[in-house]
């Protein structure tokens, strides 16, 4: 396509209103290749060539010298930069040379495993000295029973899942002993999506994986691929507890491609409104399917994929009823065959357009598009570059929209492309030695194999403790050195990867008049998420919760298409168990350490998805429940507070709570914020980890305050706003709905003028 000839017929349409902030233009780039040491067998070496692979890039060649000297390696490339040749390569090359090697693929979604089962099977198809050798199959929870067997006796590489490898193989290692015996490789897929509570149990699912591989005298190689995040190789080690190398050259080309950051123009200076990114979006991808261009649109929830999707249509019928044919939406929820149908639609061009959530976002292959519209920043800068790499596979130009909420991370975006493109300040946290989580995987252990001193070496010298304590609730039984499982439970089924214990709430859908348990929500966050009437999403599905027994840990929900969500209203107080560090940040002084937040859900609002209107306020009638975490918090000298204005430390909790996630890859939910004077009889402001234990967001922020502190003053001060609206501090009304309040009430008047005169005396102008 050509981009800057669409762009220009936009600036000159009439009723064009000045929405294109910033365009980055991303120079092409040409590939750098590189000869391996000695050649790749010729078999692989000729299925490749049939497949159009005629050179390796210079990362492909890296990762599988680096692999060949039996180095661990995590590779951070584009997207379509072939990561997934830098580990197939490597390991078929070994098993050719090696006919019991086996290994092990772990990827984060099933759609993702069946696409790379196919890219393995067709490479394997290339040629005859391939086929009946390279036997790769699937073992995730929808490979049937009967296939099961097949799968872990004969396949070489077996593709799964971490939940899978948690719930299944480990602790049925007895039936993988020869599958552990010859593993030699275990390659992880999409390193960046496992962070906070997901990374942390996957690290300890690793640490158990690592322990059973010893026992069978085997220690296989690492291969880790991610997208681009600040701390790759910290992430990997952390993930994986082994050294890595970092292969980050990027030998793949690129055609140009144009970024566009486009922000929808103001409704209501005062009060910061601006029209809907949604209807900004549907115009935009009206727009490029007229013109011809295939376009993927990706957008934040999924009932606004497929509104996007009915609007463009109804607005499409109007001028091409033809072209309204070619567009679908996409996401989560969908049968797996429907999947794969829209994405070979795609890829073979039949469709012109699609809407999706971030379901289409990873490695699955859709072949090469021409635009892409991110409806809102994906909430990182490793997923907006993730997505708009789905465009411009090509050499062909392409084009990136990326259409602003009016959400503070927004906004700023708008003012500061430069933090866009100049820089990757993010880092993916996670915290294995989480004690509730290391709990976990420790009584896992021990089911698996009986613990003893050598198993410090994976689970550090905090499991003679925890096995003391789990020896109280007879859980474990020590006889002589070692420490023997000493019940029924299966500890690896009563609790997931993605929450942090078993203190979880059952999500039970009714729809059809059929019950099934779909889900699983920690109880520190149950209130909040299952409470009665709530909108619950799951698998691409909106459903609203019809009861939640409290006794019995179980929320009723039935499916239901909503134009609204719901949002809690929360109280907290807090108390203070244990400072851990202290310091000064000019006139803020500083810490960060244990506390207990005590949290009430006193009701719920009801908000239109598209405009963001507030419907109506209800009231619930919850118990209160108390986290144990870890929080930093600030308190302030004389010189730049008065005592009376806590609406200043209000208002900056709010700007601190959307700047922190720019550093530390976590969602806003995943931390809380309290303005108090009671807790430590000043002024104070707490931002944590809404997690039992902590999962280090709220540590980053505590190591990177004065840089927090700089951008906060920098969004303040520069919305357009009179007393502060959603792209800054929160509406002067808003504040039993925005995040939380503390057991005190603010006077809200001049809040934006007095969050920014507090900011100012911090951090200066």
């Amino acid at each position: 396509m050509d981009a800057l000839r669409f762009l220009s017929h936009i600036r000159s349409d009439p009723d064009y209103e000045d929405q294109i902030e910033h365009v980055q233009p991303i120079e092409a780039r040409s590939a750098q290749t590189a000869e391996l040491s000695q050649p790749l067998p010729a078999a692989l070496r000729e299925a490749l060539h049939r497949q159009g692979v005629e050179s390796l890039y210079s990362h492909q060649a890296q990762s599988i010298e680096a692999i060949r000297q039996g180095e661990n390696i995590v590779v951070q490339t584009g997207t379509a930069s072939g990561k997934s040749l830098c580990y197939n390569a490597a390991v078929i090359e070994r098993i050719l040379n090696e006919p019991k090697a086996r290994a092990l693929y772990l990827f984060p979604t099933k759609a993702l495993t069946q696409d790379q089962l196919r890219i393995i099977e067709l490479l394997a198809d290339c040629h005859p000295d391939l086929q009946g050798v390279i036997k790769a199959g699937t073992f995730d929870g929808d490979t049937p029973q009967n296939q099961r067997r097949a799968v872990r006796d004969n396949a070489a590489i077996v593709l799964s899942n971490p939940d899978m490898l948690h719930v299944n193989l480990l602790p049925g290692h007895a039936r993988w002993a020869k599958f552990f015996m010859n593993l030699r490789f275990v390659v992880i897929d999409e390193l960046h999506t496992y962070r906070g509570i997901f990374g942390s149990n996957v690290a300890n699912v690793i640490r158990r994986m690592r322990r059973i591989c010893a026992f069978y005298g085997a220690k296989p190689q690492f291969i880790a691929c991610t997208a681009t995040i600040n701390n790759p190789k910290e992430l990997a080690e952390q993930v994986l507890g082994e050294k890595v190398t970092l292969i980050d050259d990027d030998g793949s080309p690129h055609g140009n491609k144009y970024f566009v950051l486009w922000n929808p123009p103001e409704t209501n200076r005062a009060l910061g409104g601006r029209r809907s990114s949604n209807s900004e979006a549907q115009a935009l991808l009206t727009r490029l399917v007229m013109e011809g261009v295939q376009t993927i649109a990706f957008t934040r929830a999924r009932v606004v994929a497929e509104l996007l999707y009915r609007y463009s249509v109804e607005a499409l019928e109007k001028e091409s009823p033809r072209l309204a044919k070619r567009l679908s939406p996409y996401r989560g929820g969908y049968l797996a065959s429907d999947r794969r149908e829209i994405e070979e639609k795609l890829f073979s061009g039949e469709l012109l357009g699609v809407t999706t959530t971030t379901a289409l976002e990873l490695g699955i292959d859709v072949g090469a598009l021409d635009a892409c519209i991110l409806v809102g920043f994906p909430g990182t800068i490793a997923s907006m570059w993730q997505q708009a790499g789905r465009a411009g596979r090509r050499n062909d130009e392409s084009l990136v929209f990326m259409v602003a909420q009016n959400e503070p991370i927004d906004q700023y975006f708008m003012r500061h492309p430069e933090f866009l493109f100049d820089q990757n300040p993010e880092n993916a946290v996670i915290d294995p030695d989480n004690v509730y989580i290391l709990t976990n995987h420790i009584m896992c252990a021990a089911m698996e194999m009986p613990l003893t001193l050598a198993d410090e070496q994976f689970f550090g010298p905090v499991i003679h403790r925890i096995c003391e304590i789990i020896a109280e609730e007879g859980l474990v039984k020590r006889i002589g050195e070692k420490w023997y499982w000493s019940t029924a439970r299966d500890p690896a089924r009563q609790f997931g990867l993605r929450n942090i214990s078993d203190d979880t709430f059952t999500v039970t859908d009714s729809s059809g008049g059929k019950l099934e348990v779909i889900g699983q929500v920690d109880g520190h966050r149950a209130f909040e998420v299952i409470h009665e009437n709530a909108v619950y999403l799951h698998a691409g599905e909106n459903f609203v919760v019809h009861s939640l027994d409290m006794e019995a840990r179980n929320a009723l929900i039935e499916r239901m298409e909503t134009d609204y969500y719901t949002r809690p209203t929360v109280v907290s107080q807090t108390q203070m168990k244990q400072t851990e560090m202290e310091r000064k940040a000019g006139p803020v002084y500083l810490s960060f350490g244990e506390v207990d937040v005590t949290r009430q859900v006193l009701g719920y609002s009801r908000v239109k998805q598209v405009t963001q209107e507030k419907l109506d306020d209800v009231s619930l009638d919850l118990p209160a429940r108390t986290l144990e975490t870890k929080a930093l918090w600030l308190t302030f000298g004389a010189e730049v507070l008065d005592p009376a204005d806590m609406g200043a430390i209000a208002g900056l909790r709010n700007v601190l709570m959307s700047v922190l996630p720019m550093f530390a890859m976590c969602d806003r939910h995943d931390i809380g914020g309290v303005v108090t004077s009671q807790t430590l009889g000043v002024p104070a402001l707490f931002i944590y980890d809404r997690y039992p234990g902590g999962l280090g967001f709220a540590e980053k922020g505590y190591h990177i305050m004065e840089k927090l502190l700089v951008e906060s003053r920098k969004l303040v001060e520069e919305c357009t706003c009179r007393d502060g609206c959603p792209s800054c501090v929160g509406q002067p009304s808003a504040i039993g709905s925005l995040m939380e309040t503390s057991e005190e009430d603010f006077e809200w008047r001049e809040s934006r003028k007095a969050t920014l005169k507090l900011l100012r005396r911090v951090v200066g102008r």
